[in-house]
């Protein structure tokens, strides 16, 4: 077979009259073509790393410093004030360096250390610059006169195309809150939610820490946050994270959805030639660093820290905490379809495999009619249970042989790839269509994803995708970015043929993915099989509901005056009193990339202004005005906590390292014992949108996402995400548990919609009332 043939460089065979050695040109020559390409990958990142190492210089700068010096000096003008007289003195003396040589050098050196101060000191400016945070409380629509003067410095001192890791050493550091500041917010967020006895028993637990506790917890705080880059990511990442023993498939692991209206192609085959693709293009782009920086209102640049481990990483299980393994470079794919697990190159001579040549690669795995190895089927279940007996497993049966070979191709895979053998997606004549899509992203059948791997491309038998994102490495904005890339790639780029097929002829030469080979013993088996027990107990008590609300949409709600975000977390407050009768702490994420390796933080959705509104709402003696009053000033608070988190003067990271310090010095504080037991029984997020201009949105309004999802945080609350995508549409994407009577979320999702639209009523605009 041509195959064979390519697999190696030469041949021999011995004979009589000695060794035959006959070499295979082709294969020789993809071996050069393979080395060149990867030499070219060397020097890209080395030339990478100067470029963004000088920032916002450029080498040609230093040229021009350089020169500007010499030529001063020719010109009888000394710019250094004596300087490089002094540097020339200090010069070791050789014969081969005359006085003038000599000369040029220590010219050389001034200038070097000119453009070097100068580097410094712009990089200075604009860390100083972006600490200012006084633009995030301005009025929507009004700038102040310093806040101008502001934008326009952050302008010059960003310099021009920057690239993807410029900013990095320009961000400013997460500042840490006053201990007071962060008592008095905590207390002002819990004081809606607890009677009074209560709220006195934790008023005196809080001034007791604050007093006597906290000043010794701030200093250790505060030292670190001198250390650190980001006094708070990394022990997020390892105690919120990596030391979770539970399962991560569900409790922490999150998805995203395709296309709500859409599907570019029907053949699975041709759309995952094209989406991987894609997925494969945003990696070069991420390798040479030419994605620019994220930027607030396109002028204030975020961190892009997170991006480093999109790629090529995975989580690597162990007794007391996990581990995250990243290589350098990848260039296989591992693949999964009807239990067997494949190892897929995806360069040939160096050069990316086009769509049309993966499509063929993974028609080739899904015509394959070889059955599962003895346990390979379930394999993966092993990544969906408990941490600790997966980690005792991989150490037992995965440490050597062909066990070992076969997971290191899937752990040292750029991503993961399932080729589903079920159909997915939106059909409007069924209303629990999104429902089963969107459980069968979090956590499919509970085997046929790796829930380890950094993420896991879904396509579905009907050509749907979605993804699988697990998350100690980075939140959802970071893979939203890389999705947002891949389905705008996808369809307005590389496009399909008329039979739905990739464009383009394939090469029937290549070599077909490898089977990936397993000897797993009977008692590993047992190991598998417990693992799936307990996560199909987990997926199975997970109740999912996910509906597109077509009302209306955020440019209604701009109408109103209030921010769209604050309106929805309004009338989920509103529903979740109508569905429970009370209150809860109500956790809404927020990033913190304005600052150096920033990650999340709390807003704490349930205020005193929140939910006299909601009772408001609840009292038919309340007049219009009244809830509209109320409504405008919970809207204003909701954003003002909003800002907060983001520049850094959140409540709960900060209460989260406090704890996480006094756990170190082994000091009990009651306070922040009790602080952490509080269970967040309503969780919620926003799927960001449009991070990348890639269409534009309103002309192409059948082609917006449906976002992702979650599980629930806590067994009687439920999980809820939303994308709020174009002006006339929200999904929802509502989590909860069967197990618990307090929660059902179709009912959640009724009462959702009936907030939203009760809320609008208030204005008394007519497009309100139009029904779905």
């Amino acid at each position: 077979m041509a195959e064979a043939h390519q697999a190696v460089a030469f041949q021999f065979t011995v004979t009589p009259e000695g060794v035959d050695v006959r070499l295979s040109r082709e294969a020789l020559k993809q071996i050069y073509l393979s080395g060149v390409a990867a030499w070219k990958k060397r020097f890209a990142r080395i030339r990478n790393s100067v470029l963004t190492g000088v920032y916002p210089a450029t080498p040609s700068s230093w040229l021009v410093v350089v020169m500007a010096t010499v030529s001063s000096m020719y010109c009888r003008i000394d710019l250094s004030m004596g300087l490089v007289c002094h540097i020339r003195r200090y010069l070791p003396g050789c014969r081969y360096l005359s006085f003038q040589h000599r000369t040029l050098l220590s010219a050389a050196l001034f200038s070097t250390g000119v453009w070097l101060s100068g580097i410094l000191l712009c990089r200075q400016s604009l860390k100083l610059l972006l600490s200012y945070h006084g633009w995030m409380f301005e009025p929507h629509g009004k700038m102040s006169r310093s806040t101008r003067v502001w934008v326009a410095l952050v302008k010059v001192m960003s310099g021009r195309k920057p690239m993807l890791y410029s900013f990095q050493t320009s961000l400013p550091k997460l500042p840490v809150p006053s201990v007071e500041a962060t008592i008095h917010r905590y207390l002002e967020s819990v004081r809606p939610l607890l009677e009074d006895e209560k709220y006195l028993k934790m008023e005196a637990l809080a001034q007791a820490f604050q007093q006597h506790t906290a000043p010794r917890l701030q200093k250790f705080l505060v030292l670190k946050s001198w250390w650190a880059p980001n006094y708070v990511s990394d022990w997020w990442e390892e105690f919120v994270y990596l030391r979770g023993r539970g399962p991560i498939m569900v409790n922490s692991n999150y998805y995203a959805m395709d296309f709500l209206y859409v599907t570019p192609s029907p053949l699975q085959a041709a759309r995952a030639g094209n989406t991987v693709h894609a997925i494969l293009l945003y990696r070069r782009k991420l390798d040479r660093e030419e994605i620019p920086p994220v930027k607030a209102l396109g002028i204030v640049p975020m961190c892009s820290y997170q991006m480093e481990r999109m790629f090529n990483t995975t989580r690597i299980p162990g007794m007391k905490s996990d581990t995250l393994q990243h290589v350098l470079e990848s260039k296989h794919l591992a693949v999964y379809h009807k239990g067997r697990f494949y190892k897929l190159w995806l360069y040939q001579g160096g050069k990316l495999l086009k769509p049309r040549d993966l499509e063929l690669q993974f028609q080739r795995i899904l015509d394959d009619p070889s059955p599962p190895q003895p346990g390979e089927e379930k394999l993966a279940a092993l990544t969906a249970g408990e941490r600790v007996p997966w980690a005792e497993a991989r150490a037992r049966f995965f440490s050597q042989g062909k066990n070992k070979v076969s997971l290191d191709a899937i752990e040292r895979a750029a991503f993961f790839l399932a080729l589903d053998e079920e159909a997915q997606g939106y059909e409007r004549d069924r209303e629990d269509s999104m429902d089963s899509y969107g459980k069968s992203l979090l956590h499919g059948r509970c085997y046929d994803r790796w829930f380890d791997k950094s993420f896991t491309l879904v396509v579905y038998k009907n050509g749907k995708v979605g993804t699988n994102a697990e998350h100690s490495w980075a939140d959802a904005p970071i893979i939203g970015h890389l999705w947002e890339f891949m389905l705008g790639t996808d369809i307005f780029h590389l496009g399909y043929s008329e039979g739905g097929h990739c464009c383009g002829e394939p090469s029937p030469a290549l070599a077909p993915p490898q089977r990936l080979q397993w000897d797993i013993p009977e008692e590993c088996r047992k190991v598998i099989d417990s693992s799936y027990r307990v996560a199909k107990a987990l997926a199975d008590d997970v109740d999912f509901h996910v509906f597109p609300f077509t009302n209306f949409g955020k440019g209604l709600i701009k109408r109103f005056k209030i921010s769209p975000d604050a309106f929805i977390q309004i009338s989920l407050q509103l529903a979740h009193f109508r569905d429970k009768g009370s209150f809860c702490l109500t956790y809404e994420a927020s990033m913190t990339r304005l600052f150096r390796e920033g990650r999340t933080e709390t807003v704490r959705s349930c205020t005193r202004e929140s939910t006299a509104f909601v009772r408001s709402m609840m009292d038919p003696a309340r007049g219009q005005l009244e809830r509209l009053q109320l409504l405008q000033v919970a809207a204003e608070k909701h954003q003002h906590m909003y800002r907060l988190a983001m520049t850094g003067a959140g409540i709960d990271r900060h209460l989260f390292c406090l704890y996480v310090v006094s756990r170190y010095l082994r000091v009990e504080s009651p306070f922040l014992a009790q602080v952490l037991a509080e269970p967040w029984r309503l969780s919620t997020s926003q799927t960001p949108q449009q991070q990348i201009k890639m269409f534009d949105m309103e002309k192409n309004q059948d082609h917006v996402s449906s976002g992702g999802g979650f599980g629930p945080v806590a067994d009687d609350g439920y999980g809820v995400s939303y994308i709020i995508a174009g002006e006339n549409l929200i999904t929802f994407h509502i989590s909860s548990k069967f197990s618990s009577p307090e929660t059902d979320s179709r009912r959640f999702g009724r009462n959702i919609r009936q907030a939203m639209l009760d809320i609008a009523d208030l204005f008394n605009l007519p497009a309100s009332k139009v029904a779905n």
